[in-house]
């Protein structure tokens, strides 16, 4: 009889949804308008012990580079150098930066860099989404991977060694004008649209300032504000602290086919059900046995096919399911039959192909 070892561990993992409790607005919103912008450009990263690149866009640019000192190069000439690779460059503005102060940059080789350790990027340009430049990036790169070749061909890289991050690396010239100080009012928009914790917001809101806040959809809650910068400011501070219970996640089933993870949520119910699980082996086997009359009777001895038919039944277990059983009666009665990872994930579909889950079955 085979036996079957379910670790929840390593092979099913559940997720019960605690009781839902009373959260921050800054917990579960953002203010409309109050956003970080995505920076790019494209620069030289220069300073490499011989594990740059050689292709035409990175002598092209070092080529541009010198022409902006004032340094022209034949153009028949190819200059061999190893020392410089062409990267991207990108980093993230917050909301509400100023010129002057600093933000982190990430370096990445755009060609056949082996290695940027060792490497400084020089002055390169950050631009948004505008077209307009926002930040001038420059500084020693710290990465922290590593690469080593051998004579053979052989490679050890540890990490990634073609990418490297500058702290502080680039200084803001440009401000991004923020809509947060212009109008009326604030909006709240939810990280998660739902209807229900859309309404407890603005009554949350409302039982502070009557009648200053309304739900306009699943995902936004207008509220309306004072005009003067400082005192929206003031206001926005005492909001964000107001704490209200968030409402309760629609019932999902998660299940990762290429790792074997279910997450099921507490609230996943089961119409009445059985399953069964195991299976039944047949094996019918010929065998040639002799046939030989007795010592005084009269007959021939002669040859016969006897069949053997053999029934291996499994350890089949079925288990049924009673109107609205929860998700613990769910994982004790799946653990009892002995499923394995694959099996669990074809009971759930099987469940929820017959009609009888009452969840959302997502396959990722």
């Amino acid at each position: 009889m085979k036996k079957y070892l379910v670790s929840f561990a390593c092979l099913i993992s559940m997720l019960f949804l605690p009781e839902a409790s009373a959260q921050r607005i800054k917990d579960l919103a953002d203010v409309a308008g109050v956003r970080s912008n995505q920076l790019i450009g494209y620069g030289l990263v220069v300073g490499l012990p011989g594990t740059g690149e050689q292709s035409p866009f990175t002598e092209q640019s070092f080529k541009t580079m010198l022409s902006n000192f004032g340094i022209k190069m034949p153009t028949n000439l190819k200059p061999k150098i190893k020392n410089v690779a062409a990267v991207a460059v990108h980093a993230e503005l917050p909301a509400f930066s100023k010129p002057g102060q600093k933000i982190d940059v990430t370096v990445s080789s755009m060609g056949s860099a082996q290695s940027l350790r060792g490497g400084t990027l020089i002055q390169t340009i950050l631009m948004g989404l505008d077209g307009n430049a926002y930040a001038v990036a420059q500084g020693s790169l710290i990465v922290s991977g590593l690469g080593a070749e051998g004579l053979d061909g052989s490679k050890v890289i540890a990490n990634t060694p073609t990418v490297g991050r500058i702290a502080n690396g680039a200084m803001v010239e440009r401000e991004v004008l923020s809509p947060f100080t212009s109008g009326d009012h604030i909006t709240f928009n939810l990280h998660n649209a739902d209807f229900t914790t859309a309404k407890r917001l603005s009554d949350t809101i409302n039982n502070l300032i009557s009648g200053s806040a309304r739900a306009i959809d699943a995902a936004s809650v207008q509220v309306t504000a004072p005009r003067d910068a400082a005192d929206r400011v003031s206001f926005l501070a005492t909001l964000e602290n107001l704490e209200f219970e968030p409402g309760t996640p629609s019932a999902k089933i998660i299940v990762n086919s290429r790792t074997g993870t279910i997450v099921i949520g507490a609230d996943v119910r089961l119409l009445p059900a059985a399953i069964t699980h195991g299976g039944i082996t047949v094996t019918i086997n010929e065998v040639e046995a002799v046939s030989q009359p007795n010592a005084f009777a009269a007959g021939e001895t002669v040859a016969t096919n006897q069949s053997i038919i053999d029934v291996n039944q499994d350890d089949s277990r079925m288990f049924v399911f009673d109107p609205g059983v929860t998700l613990d009666a769910l994982v004790r009665a799946i653990n009892q039959v002995g499923a394995g990872p694959g099996d669990v994930m074809a009971i759930l579909e099987a469940l929820d192909q017959a009609g009888a889950l009452r969840g959302n079955l997502i396959i990722i």
